[in-house]
């Protein structure tokens, strides 16, 4: 008998409501009973899911094209800052007014040292005439580097707020990029989590049989995968499932899935990319391709838990850019009930050409965080797999990392924006096919 899991509540609630993809990660969301019981009453079809993927790839090619877009409005609004803009003019007007005003100060200050001057060297013999015009002087110059010294504030005061009016439009500018930046982070996350739901649909509709139930308690996770990677080097990292539910698991299978741009996140790189796991039941490195599936776990008793040892190895030619990786677990009963985790955690990290210092980095952390803690206390390790990974490589140190775009101000603007990637989760046949 062939088997299917269901697809998760999110899923169905975005193709029921497209506005919702533009805040679904590259997943699937948390389950929860009622949920759960809706999704088994609207599931959507194909055609549905196909709509969706369709749709979400027409906003993110949008947000594409308006993120493209807002980069050179971005760049031309900064140089117009530096040069013809009003703001610039009237900054740099402000600026040649207190520079003037400055000069004519020290000119007034100096005239009235000279009429000082001119007091201390009248002669003893002086007459009051004499004495009277020196005095008249020293008054006039006074005064004058008074109204000098006032207009010198004025001046000043002017080209501060004029100066900091152009650097709010400056401020402006970069937020005003930022929010078309972020717009295209969420149309990505929207198309991606589409394509995987079409994908598993399309999987699943080849198969026939018992629904697979989300499993909250069937965990995947990923500890030791920097967010800096080098092309060159090869990374170890540990992926751990754990069987944090009350029932026994015949059969485990893990997804892992690695996909990765160069910065423009428009040229796919997974080419340079190779992911290989090893378990203590299966030593010997196995490559890992895109819709494979580890199957070297086995089976889980309740509480009980499996490392599984991975490597990821990137050629020297790999170009600078971002990677995701996803993780997820299924698993399958001698009875025919099966399930698997709610969703796939995606783990972003930076790619840096050969050569590179990945400088300060840390472990990635998953995107969207598991909303539901495996329960029991005291998790078991199997025996089919190793909870030490090998080291093959050059293992990052620890820092931080983010697949996300930035914006250089000193070159003007850069994009950096990791491409479509599909998840795709395989599933065995449970049983022989009815």
């Amino acid at each position: 008998m062939k088997i299917r899991r269901a697809l998760a509540t999110a899923v169905a609630a975005a193709v029921t409501a497209p506005v919702m993809l533009l805040s679904v990660t590259p997943a699937f969301a948390d389950t929860k009973p009622v949920a759960q019981t809706q999704d088994k009453q609207s599931k959507p079809t194909i055609k549905d899911l196909e709509k969706a993927a369709a749709a979400a790839k027409k906003a993110y090619d949008k947000a594409v094209q308006a993120n493209a877009d807002a980069i050179l409005v971005l760049r031309e609004t900064l140089d117009a800052l530096s040069s013809t803009h009003p703001l610039a003019v009237a900054a740099a007007a402000a600026e040649q007014a207190a520079k003037d005003a400055a000069a004519a100060k020290t000119t007034a200050d100096q005239a009235v040292t000279a009429a000082k001057a001119a007091i201390e060297a009248l002669p003893t013999d002086a007459t009051e005439e004499q004495k009277t015009a020196a005095a008249a002087a020293l008054s006039e110059a006074e005064a004058t580097a008074a109204t000098a010294a006032t207009a010198k504030t004025t001046a000043d005061t002017k080209f501060t707020e004029a100066e900091k009016a152009r650097q709010d439009a400056r401020v402006a500018a970069v937020q005003a990029y930022s929010a078309v930046d972020k717009a295209l982070d969420d149309a990505l996350a929207a198309k991606i989590a589409a394509d995987a739901a079409l994908a598993k649909a399309k999987k699943e509709a080849e198969e026939e049989g018992q629904d697979c139930e989300p499993e909250n308690d069937l965990t995947a996770e990923v500890t030791g995968l920097p967010t800096k990677l080098v092309a060159g080097t090869t990374t170890a990292f540990s992926l751990r499932v754990t069987n944090g539910s009350d029932r026994h698991m015949d059969e485990v299978i893990a997804y892992a899935g690695v996909h990765a741009t160069d910065k423009s996140g428009l040229k796919d790189t997974g080419k340079f990319f190779r992911l290989q796991w090893s378990t203590k039941s299966s030593p010997k490195w196995q490559d890992l391709s895109l819709d494979s599936y580890i199957d070297g776990v086995g089976a889980l008793k309740p509480g009980a838990r499996a490392d599984v040892k991975m490597r990821l190895t990137l050629d020297k030619a790999t170009p600078a850019g971002n990677g995701v990786a996803f993780i997820a677990a299924d698993f399958f009963n001698e009875d025919g009930s099966c399930g698997g985790t709610p969703g796939a955690d995606m783990y972003e990290f930076d790619v840096k050409a050969a050569g590179s210092k990945p400088g300060k980095t840390e472990d990635a952390k998953p995107k969207p965080s598991k909303t539901t803690k495996p329960g029991g206390n005291g998790h078991t390790p199997q025996g089919s797999a190793s909870a030490t990974p090998a080291t093959n490589g050059s293992l990052a140190a620890t820092g931080s990392s983010s697949a996300t775009t930035s914006i250089a101000l000193a070159g003007g603007a850069a994009v950096v924006l990791g491409a479509a990637a599909v998840f795709v989760v395989r599933r065995r046949k449970a049983g022989s096919d009815a």
